[in-house]
């Protein structure tokens, strides 16, 4: 795994896709989204992406902060990344932790005990996103948008999504069962690597055809 001592973003971002290992299957997963990016975005020339996980507490908002980052690094204008769950719990604050210790800056904007909202953005960009535990439906999300669901679980088990263009079951492993021991760290921060590498492929492979 990376090591995160003196590690900025872009250098976690680019090792975490060169550590990537998946299968054939998955590989032709990513491609698929990437592809379905470029074709939804070339109709409407602005699009949305929204990540959706139970609790939209860690898997999902990994995926879209390291979907805002990748959507810089490639410098692709008018996409947009947001995320939500089935029910609002909070932004869990070892992924906050984890996303800090790769360089994201997290500034509150709005305190709450429950569901704290979060500034973030990272080195080199003016820009920001807004990070909070919500559901997939909440007016802060931009509609409509390609919906990408990161549970583990059965894609079967997730929720209608009504307004998706598009619906891709991309799922992570839960680094909740670590919470509160001595893994909880080494375990988040590979969550972390893991979507950040196959972040960096999808939009790789959107910047690509973009090009072409």
């Amino acid at each position: 795994m990376t090591k995160i001592k003196n590690l900025n973003t872009t250098t976690f971002f680019t090792e975490a896709k060169e550590s990537t290992s998946i299968s054939g299957d998955r590989k032709d997963l990513l491609l698929d989204i990437a592809d379905s990016i470029v074709d939804e975005f070339k109709d409407r020339e602005k699009l949305s992406l929204n990540f959706i996980c139970t609790h939209n507490s860690r898997r999902s908002q990994i995926a879209q902060v390291w979907s805002f980052f990748a959507i810089e690094y490639f410098n692709l204008g008018n996409i947009f990344s947001f995320s939500g769950g089935t029910e609002v719990t909070a932004f869990h604050r070892n992924t906050v932790r984890t996303l800090q210790e790769v360089g994201f800056n997290f500034n509150v904007v709005d305190f709450s005990h429950q569901n704290p909202k979060y500034l973030i953005s990272f080195k080199d960009t003016k820009k920001s996103i807004i990070g909070y535990s919500k559901t997939f439906d909440d007016p802060h999300n931009s509609f409509p948008y390609i919906a990408i669901t990161t549970c583990d679980s059965a894609d079967e088990n997730c929720p209608f999504i009504p307004d998706a263009l598009e619906r891709f079951h991309l799922p992570f492993t839960d680094p909740k069962f670590s919470d509160n021991t001595d893994l909880t760290s080494e375990t988040y921060l590979k969550t972390n690597q893991d979507i950040a590498g196959e972040i960096f492929i999808i939009f790789e492979e959107v910047k690509r055809q973009l090009n072409e």
